[in-house]
Order: structure tokens, then sequence, then C-alpha cells
């Protein structure tokens, strides 16, 4: 076999193991990450490089392995921006945590979000105590949105990241 379709196909069973345990063991974006899952993640590229690249370890075989990896990337997020069924699978639907000032400790318990998380959440958006929320809800792209009772308008204190509008996928 080409030692360079080799390092394109070591590459993609690699990408999609790692899609495939991020989306089983948790859904955080990059901003959200604890000091625990940088580490992690630093420790499972190291891991699994000697699997993509074999022992092909010059500039080269580098190379074709990054270029594989975006160009899978790439597949995947135009994918799930023009197929149901990808977008579903790829992605998670918004889930409600406090709904009229109740919160749902099983939603919470499931996605693993602590308390201390979501009072984070909460002073980051104005909200004191769980009374004063009309609506939490755990976004798609791990955010936390906030709905105060108070005039039942969303107070958005902070931006993750600014979307391209041409990239932005409606679920």
């Amino acid at each position: 076999m080409n030692p360079y379709l080799d390092i394109i196909l070591r590459s993609a069973t690699v990408y999609i193991f790692m899609v495939a345990a991020l989306r089983v063991f948790g859904r955080k974006e990059l901003s959200q990450l604890s000091t625990f899952d940088v580490i992690l993640i630093l420790l499972i590229s190291n891991a699994v490089q000697n699997a993509m690249v074999g022992r092909n370890t010059s500039l080269a075989g580098g190379l074709v392995a990054a270029v594989a990896l975006f160009v899978l990337n790439y597949i995947f997020k135009k994918a799930a921006g023009n197929f149901s069924f990808f977008r579903k699978l790829l992605r998670d639907k918004p889930e409600i945590l406090i709904h009229d000032g109740v919160p749902d400790f099983r939603t919470l318990s499931k996605l693993d979000i602590s308390h201390d998380e979501l009072k984070e959440a909460m002073r980051e958006h104005g909200v004191e105590h769980y009374s004063d929320v009309k609506l939490a809800i755990f976004e798609s792209d791990g955010n936390i949105s906030i709905i105060s009772g108070e005039n039942h308008q969303m107070r958005q204190t902070h931006y993750k990241r600014r979307r391209n509008r041409k990239n932005v996928v409606s679920v």
C-alpha cells in the first residue's frame, strides 16, 4: 500500500474515533475546557500520533496527516450543515436546566454540570438566585443561556466567539 494512503487511512480512523469519544464523554467547547480537559487532549494527541503516521516521521508524513485531518474536519462540518442525519448525530439539542426558578437536577446530573458551574453562569448573567431565573438552557454549543424573570429578556453578557453567517448551522 502507498505509505501516504496508509497515513490518510490511519488519520481518518483516529479522527473518527476521537469525534465519537468526545461525543460519548462530553460536549464542551474549547473555551469551556478545564485544566484537566486540556491536559487530556494534549496527552491523547501525543498518544495517537504514532497511530496516525506509523513509522513515517518525515515532514511529508506529518503534513499528509495534518491535511487529512483538515479535510475530514471540513467534510464533517459540511455534512452537519447540509444533512439533518449528521447534524443530529454530531450536535446535541439544547437542554433546559432551570424552568421558572426550579432546577432540573436530573438534566444537570446527566450533563455533568455542577452546582458551582450553574451558579457561575447565573452570576455571569447578573442573576443571583434560582428563583430569579425564568429559563436556563444548556445550548448545543456548550454555553448556558439565562433568561431572568424580570422583563423575560435574555441578558447576554459575553460572546464565546463570533460566527461567520455562512457557517451557522440551524438546528
